[in-house]
C-alpha cells in the first residue's frame, strides 16, 4: 500500500464489498442511479473483493468499515473480514421486519458481534421504507448500546428516485439520541440536503457523528465545511461510499478544503476510531 508518512493513517467509514454474484440478484431499480455514473457498467457487473483491496492500496486507504445492508447479506462481510482480518471492519446489516420478527434479528447481531467481531449495525431504511424511529428498530439500538457498537445510519436524501427521502431526515436522528443517549451514531452522507439540521444534532449530542459518504469533497455544502474546520472537527468522519464513489473521488479535492494537519487527522482516522470504538 502506498501512503505518504506526512498523511494520517485513513480509516474510511462506509465500504461495501460489491461482489458480482451479489449484484447480480439485485431489483433492476437498484441500477437507475448507477447508470448516470461514469462507473455505471462496473457497479453493474459487480467487483471482486481483491478490487477493494487493490483500490485501498492505490489511494492509501489502511482499513476501512465494511458494511452489509438489505441488499448486501451479512455473508458476504463475514467472508470480507475473514480474508482482510487487518484491512476490513465488519458492519452488520439485519431487517427487524423479516417473517420472523424483531428478535431472530436481535439474535443475529448479537452472533455478528460475538463471533466475528462486528463493530457496528448500518441502516438504511428508506430501502424498507420505514422511519428510523419506528419501534421495531428500537430493541436494535438497545442491543447495540449494550454491546457497545455503534449505529450507522443513512441520512438526507435518497438518490435512487424510486426510494423515498422522508426516512432520512436528521430529526429523526435527534430522537435516537435522545432516547439511547449512550449509543453512538454516525450519520451518513451528511445529512444533505438538511446539512444545517443535521450539524446541530450533531453539536447537540455528544455521540452523534456526521459522515461524508457518497459526496465529493468539491461539493461538501459550505456549512459542513465550517463544522469541519472549527467547533465539529471532533465529529466528522471522512468516507467514500464505496463502489459508488470511487476513492480517487472521495479524495480530490480535500486539499482545497486548506484543513490544518490535526483536523485531517480528526476528520481521516481519530474520530473513526472513537466513534466506531476501534482498537
Amino acid at each position: 500500500m502506498s501512503t505518504d508518512p506526512n498523511r494520517p493513517v485513513v480509516i474510511d467509514a462506509w465500504v461495501q464489498p460489491w461482489l458480482p454474484d451479489t449484484v447480480a440478484k439485485m431489483p433492476e431499480r437498484n441500477f437507475t442511479l448507477a447508470d448516470r455514473m461514469a462507473h455505471g457498467a462496473r457497479l453493474r457487473a459487480g467487483m471482486p473483493l481483491e478490487t477493494l483491496i487493490d483500490e485501498m492500496d492505490a489511494n492509501g486507504v489502511a482499513k476501512a468499515l465494511c458494511s452489509a445492508g438489505p441488499l448486501i447479506p451479512n455473508a458476504d462481510v463475514i467472508d470480507a473480514v475473514q480474508r482482510y482480518p487487518d484491512r476490513l471492519i465488519g458492519v452488520a446489516n439485519v431487517n427487524p421486519w423479516s417473517v420472523d420478527g424483531v428478535m431472530p434479528a436481535v439474535r443475529e447481531l448479537r452472533r455478528l458481534v460475538s463471533e466475528y467481531g462486528f463493530k457496528g449495525l448500518k441502516l438504511e431504511p428508506f430501502i424498507l421504507d420505514k422511519l428510523p424511529t419506528e419501534a421495531q428498530w428500537y430493541p436494535l439500538y438497545t442491543t447495540c448500546a449494550e454491546l457497545d457498537i455503534t449505529l450507522q445510519v443513512q441520512v438526507g436524501g435518497t438518490g435512487p428516485s424510486t426510494y423515498t427521502s422522508e426516512t432520512g431526515r436528521p430529526g429523526h436522528i435527534d430522537r435516537i439520541a435522545i432516547d439511547f443517549p449512550e449509543l453512538r451514531i454516525v450519520a451518513g452522507h451528511i445529512g444533505w440536503p438538511w446539512t444545517e439540521e443535521m450539524i446541530a444534532i450533531a453539536a447537540k449530542h455528544p455521540n452523534v457523528y456526521i459522515d461524508t459518504s457518497a459526496h465529493l469533497p468539491k461539493y461538501y455544502p459550505a456549512a459542513f465545511t465550517h463544522y469541519l474546520r472549527t467547533y465539529g472537527k471532533s465529529k466528522c468522519i471522512w468516507a467514500s461510499d464505496w463502489p459508488i464513489l470511487t476513492f480517487e473521488a472521495a479524495v480530490e479535492g480535500l486539499d482545497e478544503l486548506g484543513l490544518k494537519p490535526e483536523i485531517e487527522r480528526l476528520f481521516r482516522h481519530d474520530n473513526a476510531v472513537r466513534a466506531f470504538a476501534l482498537d
